[in-house]
């Protein structure tokens, strides 16, 4: 199994999940990806809770507030980005032209949270680690493997993230334009150009998850109440499927042709 006990600033580190009803949710995924949940004590904040493959952290899961759902507000994966020193990263990015969404947030001793909007539109979590580095497990089968932004311009978000994080960007052959972050020698995402099939589709992170068979986990995740948005493909990387959550969350599965390192 593949685990990680450290991040290097820059590399994507946690997903968590903002739905609407948490045990829904809790049931939801435990029944797709046989996660398990173990629930957090906040000391008086919102619920939240781990997603465990094994044992091993791969994800989050909180609930929305009453506020948030009244104004409609979606269900929906997050990505977070580690960073060494998040209040530096903040005031950079805001120099770069980003917004401040969230700002910097002790989350006991845990570490430290904000969140971003980045001049394209897409909206991305950083964390600072205390005592919790992220997901543990990653690019097995069940756990997170890919974090990937949809955006309307894709050289605006190739100069952004360029300078806030030092990634550097390789050209991969595709049916629109898309780069692979490099974060060090290491893969570390995709930014993809969003064109008139996208319709209004907001700008986004999508979050991946490694599958072991990507169209038997889709035919799962709608037996659960799930909705597959696009049926399997395949990719030079792996076979891949969009797909939603009974609340609405969207993610992606994928079966890696070849497991990253």
């Amino acid at each position: 199994m593949a685990t990680k006990n450290a991040y290097d600033d820059g590399q994507f580190s946690w997903v968590d999940l903002m739905a609407h009803d948490m045990k829904a949710a809790e049931q939801f995924y435990g029944a797709v990806f046989g996660w398990s949940c173990e629930h957090q004590d906040t000391q008086g904040g919102p619920p939240y809770g781990m997603f465990g493959l094994e044992g091993s952290p791969v994800g989050g899961i909180g609930e929305m507030n009453e506020a948030m759902k009244q104004q409609g507000v979606p269900p929906m994966w997050n990505s977070y980005i580690n960073v060494g020193d998040i209040e530096a990263t903040v005031k950079k990015a805001q120099k770069l032209g980003a917004e401040l969404t969230v700002p910097v947030m002790k989350v006991l001793d845990a570490g430290w949270l904000a969140f971003l909007k980045d001049p394209t539109g897409g909206h991305v979590g950083l964390w600072q680690p205390g005592t919790h580095c992220g997901a543990v497990t990653v690019n097995e089968p069940g756990s997170l493997c890919w974090n990937e932004l949809a955006t309307r311009d894709i050289e605006k978000a190739r100069e952004f993230f360029g300078a806030l994080f030092g990634w550097k960007f390789a050209e991969h052959d595709a049916p629109t334009a898309y780069y692979i972050i490099q974060s060090g020698d290491r893969p570390n995402g995709g930014l993809m150009q969003m064109d008139e099939q996208w319709g209004d589709a907001p700008p986004h992170w999508m979050v991946y998850f490694a599958v072991a068979d990507t169209d038997r986990t889709a035919a799962s995740i709608e037996r659960h109440g799930g909705k597959i948005c696009v049926p399997g493909f395949d990719t030079p990387v792996g076979r891949v499927a969009v797909v939603g959550d009974p609340q609405g969350a969207t993610f992606s599965l994928i079966q890696l042709a070849q497991p990253p390192a």
